[in-house]
């Protein structure tokens, strides 16, 4: 079986999360990736421990779990775009390929000659993908972005915390990069669009991927909420604003999650905990009036469940159909047994001699293979790509080494 993206070449001119991400699912899909880095500094996230040990010297490498977590399956070439040769190394990279992304600030990249213009005026079937904090236009489009700025001005963090009035209470960011990670998969989506219509047409075109408008949409239900009544949504910390009981619970040995949305659920979460006329009571008998008396019915099923034994809880819960979970922490995610059956981890030969594991990607076909290859070292492939791909002879790859080129 080929993968779906065999045969289609990306040029990869991003750094960090967002983009990597993107063209990292690209490589899953089959694609040839040909990552481009700064010679003798590659991606900013191989800076960002921890880090791989090197197992030649027993010191840290520069292949940093940041760096592994979103550049599975990549081609690095090490290109100085800086330098006049670099630059035009990389352009003719770019017009042997179906896609380039980039995420340099608007503009940067004119100078070079790898702008959208330049590019599609040369191969005008190119899909040119721009990843940028605010997109191509507008009054923010020549700033920096960062997935903790864009979190808190797009709106996440307005939703996510405990309200002011609680101890701990205010805006909260997620630890995850979630802006990086919802731009990253909005821009593969839009290139899959892209390299369809091209099937279809002939035609490449441009992707105007911005943080601000992936983050915006990521709100979801509570923008189209005050859209429709102008009334911002409100920090709930881990209650569940449109359904109740659906939080956090205090168990004897732990935390647990319990979301009873409907009545049926929530007769049988009190039949398992030995309250069998708690539906009937008019304050808690529908689900607008539990939210209604949320704090009433927290207490009153709180003071059952603080004595309860968390594993033996969970087991009558599940057995009775009510919506229940742990809160795992990353030992107890990749030691439950659904993730193992799952095989979420994969164990890949990286070149340094290493077996390292990753995530695997969450993607299943059952007619299409994902490709799982491991991430690269840095400038790992450079002149095997540049042979490959430019026809150069060992003495001009020896020539632009020498130069600092490459």
């Amino acid at each position: 079986m080929s993968a779906i993206l065999e045969g289609i070449k990306v040029l990869d001119l991003t750094r960090v999360i967002a983009g990597p991400m993107c063209t990292q699912i690209l490589a899953d899909m089959g694609a040839t990736v040909y990552k481009i880095e700064k010679p003798g500094e590659g991606d900013d996230t191989r800076r960002m421990g921890p880090f791989l040990q090197d197992p030649a010297t027993g010191q840290p490498s520069n292949d940093s779990a940041l760096y592994l977590a979103y550049n599975r399956g990549k081609q690095s070439i090490t290109v100085d775009i800086a330098t006049a040769e670099g630059a035009q190394l990389v352009r003719d990279l770019a017009l042997r390929c179906d896609v380039v992304i980039e995420n340099y600030k608007v503009g940067s990249l004119v100078k070079y000659g790898l702008d959208e213009a330049s590019l599609r005026g040369l191969k005008p079937g190119l899909i040119y993908c721009s990843v940028t904090g605010f997109g191509q236009t507008g009054p923010y489009a020549p700033k920096p972005a960062y997935d903790f700025i864009l979190q808190g001005l797009a709106g996440p963090m307005s939703t996510c915390g405990l309200p002011d009035d609680q101890p701990g209470g205010g805006p909260m960011r997620t630890a995850i990069p979630m802006t990086d990670m919802v731009t990253g998969l909005y821009a593969a989506i839009g290139i899959l669009g892209a390299l369809m219509h091209r099937q279809k047409t002939g035609e490449g075109q441009s992707i105007d991927a911005a943080m601000l408008d992936a983050t915006v949409a990521f709100n979801g239900h509570l923008a189209v909420g005050y859209l429709m009544n102008g009334k911002a949504p409100q920090r709930v910390g881990n209650t569940n604003p449109i359904a109740s009981p659906s939080e956090v619970f205090e168990c004897a040995e732990g935390r647990l999650i319990i979301a009873a949305g409907n009545n049926t659920q929530f007769g049988q979460l009190c039949t398992v905990l030995g309250a069998p006329n708690m539906p009937t009571d008019p304050r808690f008998a529908t689900n607008m009036q539990r939210i209604a008396h949320r704090s009433e019915l927290q207490g009153a099923l709180q003071a059952r469940i603080r004595t309860q034994p968390r594993a033996q809880l969970l087991e009558q819960l599940n057995a009775a159909n009510v919506p229940a979970g742990p809160i795992n922490d990353m030992a107890q995610v990749f030691a439950d047994p659904q993730t193992q059956h799952r095989q979420m981890v994969v164990e890949l030969p990286h070149s340094s001699g290493q077996t390292v594991r990753v995530v695997r990607s969450p993607l299943n076909w059952s007619a299409s293979p994902v490709m799982h290859h491991p991430p690269p070292r840095l400038g790992e492939h450079s002149l095997q790509a540049l042979r490959e791909e430019l026809g150069l002879s060992d003495a001009q790859l020896e020539g632009l080494v020498r130069r600092g080129v490459v």
